[in-house]
């Protein structure tokens, strides 16, 4: 049988989308707000974000535009907020079972400085045994688990507790607790 071929239509769909124009001052001010208000963010964030815009887009005014400027008025004008984004996705974080280098480790890399994210890992470290007992729980580790773990599975089991930002004698307990027996809490 012979095969049919399809000749491609050259409908509007089809033609190769024109290049967005390059943004101006205005277009990156609206941008920025847009990304703000969806997005909870960082100034460094924003700025990051936008510098790929101009990347992606090019610019079309004379000077070249002042991002870090642009992020700490909206800083100012109460969009941006870096100790509050910093409470949130730590709170978020810990709730998940994350320890607290994971949250720290989250908040650099989101550009939060480092006296925003203060009381934020303070509050991840007061919450270090409940965010143990949730990654456990998560994963079905030391007392969740439905078996007592292998000597050989052991050392896997302690190396996701310290991925997950826990210390070496947070993670042995944890491991070390048989199925149906919660481990010691240390004070």
């Amino acid at each position: 049988m012979a095969q049919k071929w399809r000749v491609p239509s050259f409908s509007p769909s089809n033609r190769a989308k024109k290049p967005p124009p390059p943004l101006t001052d205005a277009k990156l001010r609206d941008l920025a707000l847009h990304y703000v208000g969806r997005f909870a963010t960082t100034r460094a964030k924003l700025t990051a974000y936008l510098s790929r815009k101009i990347r992606e887009r090019g610019w079309d005014d004379a000077q070249p535009p002042d991002l870090q400027a642009l992020a700490e008025q909206f800083a100012e004008l109460g969009y941006i907020d870096d100790a509050s984004f910093a409470a949130m996705k730590g709170a978020a974080l810990t709730r998940r079972g994350f320890g607290t280098r994971r949250v720290g480790e989250a908040l650099r890399a989101a550009g939060v400085e480092e006296e925003d994210s203060a009381p934020a890992l303070d509050d991840a470290a007061a919450e270090r045994w409940a965010s143990a007992d949730a990654f456990a729980r998560r994963k079905r580790l030391g007392p969740y688990a439905a078996a007592p773990v292998e000597r050989d599975k052991r050392d896997k089991h302690i190396a996701a507790f310290l991925r997950a930002g826990h210390d070496y004698a947070m993670a042995r307990r944890w491991i070390d607790a048989a199925p149906g027996k919660m481990p010691e809490r240390e004070e």
